[in-house]
């Protein structure tokens, strides 16, 4: 704990000295904190870290990351494939003393969740942005961390930005939340399955294809590399869709 404190506090002091930096220098200097923290992290507690499908990240670089969301670890691990990366957070994050400031340098899309209307506008008008410089536009379709062994609701955001400026999605899956719990400080030796699909082209396809596509891909993955969560899930939907069928 008191290493997690003590490197955040010197990243967010070097962080905000790099601000008269050009973008790609700050961006390298300031995941530095990424990188340790995982580094540390996964070694302390024994989290091994397996990775498919690397040969389907576009080797020109730049387009739309849709993952997965089930704990902290996916929004610092990502960066490890996907740079440079923006992500779309909230916007009250970048209020937090020292640690927001650092991470505003990153130029993240910061959108109000209070109006969907004016997220979504903002997602497209910056992420259109973004993506012209060739950075990766990580998004979590689901909107929120969710359990293991459950399906979030998956939100349009994303595909919507890949309709209409034809950039490229690229779906992840992932079991992170079985070694790294979404409200836990504590972290559980295992294996994190990491597996990154197939390029989507959204040229043609309206946006509610181009979501239906990722929620297939990234649940159909799920079934695999997370079976008892999965399967527990599973039951738990047949279970609420025979209730609703007797209503």
């Amino acid at each position: 704990m008191m290493l997690y404190v003590g490197s955040t506090m010197i990243w967010a002091v070097v962080s905000l000295l790099s601000a008269p930096l050009p973008y790609r220098q700050r961006y390298w200097i300031i995941t530095r904190w990424t990188h340790f923290n995982l580094w540390v992290v996964e070694r302390l507690c024994r989290i091994r870290v397996e990775v498919q499908g690397l040969e389907n990240i576009p080797a020109s670089g730049g387009g739309i990351v849709m993952a997965k969301h089930q704990s902290a670890w996916e929004t610092l691990a990502l960066q490890r494939w996907f740079t440079p990366q923006t992500w779309v957070l909230k916007r009250e994050l970048l209020w937090l003393p020292l640690f927001g400031w650092a991470i505003s340098l990153l130029n993240p899309i910061a959108i109000d969740r209070g109006s969907a209307a004016s997220a979504l506008r903002q997602l497209c008008r910056q992420g259109a942005e973004r993506l012209a410089e060739g950075r990766w536009v990580v998004v979590f379709p689901e909107g929120t961390r969710v359990p293991p062994g459950t399906r979030g609701q998956y939100q349009p955001g994303g595909a919507v930005l890949a309709e209409r400026t034809g950039a490229v999605v690229v779906p992840v899956a992932h079991n992170a939340g079985r070694c790294w719990g979404r409200n836990s400080f504590i972290k559980r030796p295992g294996t994190i399955q990491v597996r990154i699909g197939p390029p989507i082209d959204p040229k043609g396809k309206r946006a509610s294809e181009i979501l239906r596509l990722v929620e297939e891909w990234i649940e159909a993955q799920m079934q695999e590399i997370d079976p008892p969560a999965a399967a527990s899930a599973a039951q738990r939907t047949a279970t609420s869709s025979s209730a609703g069928a007797g209503n």
